[in-house]
């Protein structure tokens, strides 16, 4: 299956409240995101809402058109309740630190097990797709395939750094990981600080990459090249071989 990118509109949310106001519109911004291209619109609401905002979150869930996936930390009350109402087609489950400036991190699936298992279970009795956050580490996919969850997302940070030193060395964790994912069924998304630089490399290894997240390369590079031909140079590189 080709390779789905969802487009991260975090960053639109953070412009738009260093100023007060509405400019940019973030639902705009999602609503021509889909228009030129974007096959899925993602947003991660924080508990003090420096950027995406709770209402954003409603106010996208009346009119986006293709799939809405909301992260965030399922610690949070207020998350849970928000996913539960607005039934995404996706929730990510983050296991983000207070006051975190972004994800560092994936789940220790082991360790959280028992509280995964609750939340996996709550949110797909509820029709939602699951997905948990992981580091590249075949034990940590091997926990979350025990939770039930439905998909995992690779955590890229690491591969995006090691990408510019050793390309091959990059992808190893990550080949392996995807292979065990397979092998247990879980769906593989992607995301964190892939760009157009990785970005091909990345989706032609790694097998079974249904998805991939993007947002804040993507909205730089909006800046230079307009949003539009930016979702579609990043459609080229999550669809190498394919158009």
């Amino acid at each position: 299956m080709p390779t789905r990118l969802s487009v991260n509109i975090n960053k639109v949310a953070t412009l738009r409240n260093s100023r007060g106001g509405n400019n940019p519109n973030v639902v705009k911004v999602a609503l021509d995101c889909e228009r030129f291209g974007a096959e899925g619109i993602t947003v991660h609401p924080r508990p003090d809402e420096r950027h995406i905002r709770y209402q954003d979150v409603l106010d996208l869930s009346q009119v986006l058109t293709t799939e809405f996936n909301i992260e965030g930390n399922p610690t949070e009350k207020k998350f849970v309740d928000l996913v539960l109402q607005v039934k995404p087609a996706q929730v990510t489950l983050v296991p983000d630190a207070l006051g975190a400036v972004t994800s560092n991190a994936g789940w220790d699936t082991i360790e959280h097990r028992s509280r995964l298992i609750d939340l996996v279970g709550m949110f797909k009795e509820a029709g939602i797709r699951t997905s948990i956050f992981v580091d590249a580490d075949e034990r940590m996919v091997e926990g979350a395939a025990e939770t039930g969850a439905d998909r995992i997302e690779l955590y890229t940070e690491p591969y995006a750094h090691q990408y510019s030193i050793d390309q091959s060395l990059a992808l190893n964790s990550f080949i392996k990981a995807a292979e065990r994912a397979n092998a247990l069924g879980l769906g593989i998304n992607a995301g964190h600080d892939l760009s157009l630089d990785n970005l091909r490399y990345f989706q032609q290894n790694i097998p079974g990459l249904l998805e991939v997240s993007i947002g804040h390369a993507l909205i730089c590079d909006a800046l230079y090249y307009g949003l539009e031909n930016t979702i579609q140079l990043y459609l080229r590189e999550a669809k190498a071989g394919l158009i």
